[in-house]
């Protein structure tokens, strides 16, 4: 037989209930704290906010990009293959991108011209199918986007 939750823990139900909502408000609190203005991140941040905001764009377009390439590829389309390999390779670099823009590293620069290509590759790709593909598209003008950005911090 299973136990209450007062048998195994010594709280009653509602204490245990009140205590989830300590924890729900307390999360709440701090993740409205850290997406706030107000917080400040450091002059870094500003200073790379349109880097970090473009490599994200890219990675969320790109993931859903990817997907509709595997659906494609699913159902024997082979035709987005390389849209699909470029996309991964833009996921990964934007990634580090982003991170490292976050941090300020010192290393940014180098980074950024490596990403440049990349995001060129990747647009490239996806530029042969997003006339037929919205998801193609999409990702496209994120890359151009992050390819603007780069240029400014690339070594």
């Amino acid at each position: 037989m299973s136990e209450s939750i007062e048998q195994k823990t010594g709280l009653t139900r509602r204490e245990v209930l009140m205590g989830a909502g300590a924890v729900l408000a307390a999360a709440t609190t701090t993740n409205a704290f850290a997406m706030s203005d107000e917080h400040n991140h450091g002059d870094h941040m500003s200073k790379h906010r349109k880097l970090v905001e473009s490599a994200l764009h890219c990675m969320r377009d790109g993931e859903v990009c990817l997907d509709h390439c595997f659906d494609l590829l699913k159902q024997g389309d082979i035709s987005v293959a390389g849209c699909a390999a470029s996309v991964t390779e833009m996921l990964a670099m934007c990634s580090a991108l982003q991170k490292m823009a976050s941090h300020d590293s010192k290393h940014l620069g180098a980074l950024a011209s490596v990403c440049l290509k990349v995001c060129k590759d990747c647009e490239k790709a996806c530029n042969k199918h997003a006339k037929k593909h919205t998801a193609c598209a999409d990702c496209v003008r994120s890359c151009k986007e992050c390819i603007k950005e780069c240029k400014r911090v690339a070594a």
